[in-house]
């Protein structure tokens, strides 16, 4: 038994690598395997416990042997040696870790792990590279390690600094291992014979990353006092951050926790001719109060007088409050309770650049667990950078969340009894059950009277556009449009990211979009005649008609998809806590603000899922129907668009197929009496499979006896809104008995 208690992510990640490493060995000539990993998901760890397995003499049955090479940047091979000889320390038994003077005989033992570091050995030059008296280099070593029998194995550890480089080819031609395996958060290698992926998704589930990151919370709502304009964009930033800092370490003490939270400066990189930043944020930060002396502050520079209070930094409870940094833990440094980071900008220079690495400092869990404050689940970026979407976006996959929506001031607590269900690894991706029950969702749907008619499909670009200083980084481009025929590639591309925009709630995977796009593939009956795909596509992009009946078919098939799937496997929370509405939510750039003034959470994000057209959608067009009732409703004082996830949200519970299920109803609605409603709007065929949803919303309104509560599902016919409030759930779509009329006026 381990001593540590793998993730469902990792178990799979591990069995995955060993079946697919077996697999390649078997084949002639060498061969790669690339493993993605995110930043946080325990990717050194994972490798070492793959490494003893795979070398386990009771479970291999080929008789092979092997030994292995780890090569990493900069100091990350120290870091990796230490990590995988402490786990086998502690496990009292495992591989030998050992660096090239340690070697004994001039080879690589069986089951051990030479650790190089990638500046020693990448030009001839280096001293373990070059022929030498005693003949005691790497090719030698090689050598006598392959005369004994044995396979090697090469692992590249962040291989996106190295694996394309010209020097790294040679090194791997020359190493001749049978395997390569290339691992990296963001691997760039594109010619290689498997790949391993763990998704970002499961290991937030997994609860060891962060659920987002939040830029700038606050400075929306921002004003300059031209009358005291003694303050930077500098101060105001820091000052800012280490609020944040001092609000969570509360929080965190409040939930019992002694994690003293860190904050991250980065310091832009010294120019010639400019001021060094450094002096700069030295003095900020001694004006509030920490400084070196103090131990409140941890210096980490390339240089050898700057490098201070680092000692167990790492450690939870560590009493250093803020570290600055350059680029020095931007790879491989690992601190659980970094929690927020500030990026300023040069002097006279309002770029910065900084890497999804950096961000990745901030994602990893303190304890390996969500709190129930959920501020406590979310890292912080603070910046005076003006450019700062453009540039964050490349991040995006992270979880970074620039927009950030608030709670009105005015918002009085409601204190509603709430629950959530807990979440399993089966209905975070899509299997391949998913084609039959979406081929059921197009009979129920618009999507049958679809005919294929191809159409085009048109990129729009700038044409006449002006860019004055072609070094710095282009965040707006003025200048006219023109548009042309996408080819079959963008087609595809275009194609790809219309599912991926309907993928919600499950897993964003490449796996999960090819599901889909073979269900509609199949649907009309062209799943292996890849020829008739570009056809298919246009079909349904060229047109918002087809392009919505899609979108319902989809969104039907995942509701029936979740019911099978979930069977079983679902287990129903009470939350801890009475539920209110959330203080502050945060969206991607996708969404775009709207002028919704009776929404209690300002301002209003609508997701835009038509890129091409600008187009605003919830998840129907109900919805959004409704949403403009609510705003022109006289009797209302505020409305809630509620999420679909975990306990930050409302739900009530409700019995499908004999499993209780958590329902997150759509709206939450203040009236002027003080009556609480709760609405969920549906129409047609959702309407149709809607009796369990609603069973289980008006059974909970008559157990709360102590609130006034109304609702009901809520569907649109001739022009009126009406909601069905009986125990029994009854819906004809020609008929309107046993529905009342919802008159919010």
């Amino acid at each position: 038994m381990s001593w540590i208690n793998f993730k469902n992510y990792q178990e799979t990640a591990i069995d995955e690598i060993r079946d697919k490493v077996n697999a390649l060995l078997k084949k002639e000539g060498n061969k790669i395997c690339v493993f993605k990993a995110p930043t946080g998901s325990g990717k050194t760890l994972m490798m070492a416990e793959w490494m003893m397995r795979f070398c386990d003499p009771y479970s291999r049955t080929d008789g092979k042997t092997f030994s292995f090479v780890w090569i990493a940047v900069n100091k990350l091979h120290d870091q990796s040696h230490d990590s995988l000889k402490k786990f086998y320390e502690l496990k009292g038994m495992g591989l030998r870790c050992s660096y090239f003077h340690e070697l004994e005989d001039r080879k690589i033992k069986q089951n051990e792990i030479l650790f190089l570091n990638w500046a020693s050995i990448n030009n001839e030059d280096k001293v373990i590279v070059r022929a030498n008296e005693r003949d005691n280099n790497l090719s030698t070593i090689i050598d006598r390690t392959k005369d004994t029998g044995r396979t090697i194995i090469l692992i590249i550890d962040e291989s996106h600094h190295t694996a394309k480089s010209e020097n790294s080819k040679a090194l791997i031609k020359n190493l001749d291992p049978k395997i390569t395996i290339e691992v990296s958060a963001t691997p760039e290698i594109s010619d290689f014979d498997e790949r391993v992926t763990v998704d970002i998704e499961d290991v937030r589930n997994e609860e060891m990353i962060k659920k987002e990151i939040v830029v700038n919370p606050g400075f929306k709502s921002y004003t300059v006092d031209t009358k005291k304009n003694d303050q930077t964009a500098d101060e105001l930033i820091l000052k800012s951050a280490l609020q944040k800092r001092l609000e969570l370490r509360k929080k965190l003490e409040k939930d019992g926790s002694n994690v003293n939270p860190l904050l991250l400066i980065q310091l832009p990189d010294t120019k010639k001719g400019v001021p060094d930043k450094k002096e700069e944020i030295e003095a900020l930060l001694a004006k509030f109060g920490y400084t070196t002396k103090n131990g409140r502050l941890a210096v980490y520079l390339s240089e050898k007088d700057n490098k201070i209070n680092l000692a167990n930094i790492e450690k939870n409870e560590n009493e250093v409050e803020v570290m600055m940094f350059k680029q020095a833990i931007a790879l491989g440094w690992d601190c659980p309770r970094a929690t927020i980071l500030v990026l300023f900008r040069q002097w006279k220079d309002e770029t910065m650049t900084f890497s999804i690495q950096t961000l990745g400092r901030i994602m990893r869990m303190p304890e390996q667990k969500h709190y129930k404050d959920q501020e406590l689940n979310i890292a912080y970026l603070y910046t005076s950078l003006q450019d700062i979407n453009t540039r964050i976006l490349k991040g995006a996959s992270s979880g970074i969340k620039p927009l950030t929506s608030y709670r009105n001031e005015k918002y009085k607590n409601i204190d509603l009894v709430s629950y959530h269900s807990k979440r399993f690894r089966e209905e975070t991706r899509l299997s391949s059950d998913f084609v039959s029950i979406f081929l059921k969702a197009a009979e129920k749907t618009s999507l049958k009277n679809v005919s294929l008619k191809g159409g085009v499909v048109k990129t729009t670009m700038i044409k006449d556009g002006r860019v004055e200083n072609a070094d710095k980084e282009i965040t707006k481009i003025d200048g006219s449009t023109f548009s042309m025929p996408k080819t079959e590639t963008e087609l595809q591309y275009a194609f790809d990211m219309f599912v991926l925009d309907n993928l919600d709630p499950f897993a964003p995977e490449t796996r999960s979009i090819k599901r889909i796009n073979d269900s509609i593939y199949t649907f009309f009956g062209a799943r292996r005649k890849e020829d008739e795909w570009p056809k298919i596509q246009a079909t349904i992009l060229s047109s918002e008609k087809n392009r919505q009946a899609v979108i319902d078919t989809i969104n039907l098939a995942k509701d029936l998809y979740k019911t099978e799937v979930g069977k079983g496997k679902k287990e129903l929370i009470k939350n801890d806590e009475p539920w209110n509405v959330p203080e502050a939510i945060n969206f991607d750039p996708s969404f775009v603000e709207q002028n919704y003034k009776k929404s209690i959470m300002q301002p209003y994000y609508a997701r835009s899922r038509d890129g091409e057209t600008g187009r605003l959608f919830e998840d129907s067009e109900i919805e959004n129907d409704f949403i403009k009732y609510l705003e022109n409703a006289k009797r209302v004082v505020w409305w809630f668009r509620n999420g679909k996830q975990d306990g930050s949200f409302f739900a009530v519970p409700h019995i499908e197929y004999g499993q209780e299920k958590a329902f997150y109803v759509d709206f939450i609605v203040m009236m002027k009496n003080g009556t609480i409603g709760l609405f969920d709007t549906k129409s047609g065929y959702t309407a149709e499979l809607a009796k369990s949803r609603s069973d289980g919303l008006i059974k909970y309104i008559a157990e709360q006896k102590k609130k006034k509560i109304d609702g009901g599902i809520v569907r649109y016919e001739k022009k009126s809104w009406l909601y069905f409030t009986e125990k029994e759930y009854k819906y004809n779509p020609k008929d309107i008995k046993g529905w009342k009329f919802l008159d919010l006026n």
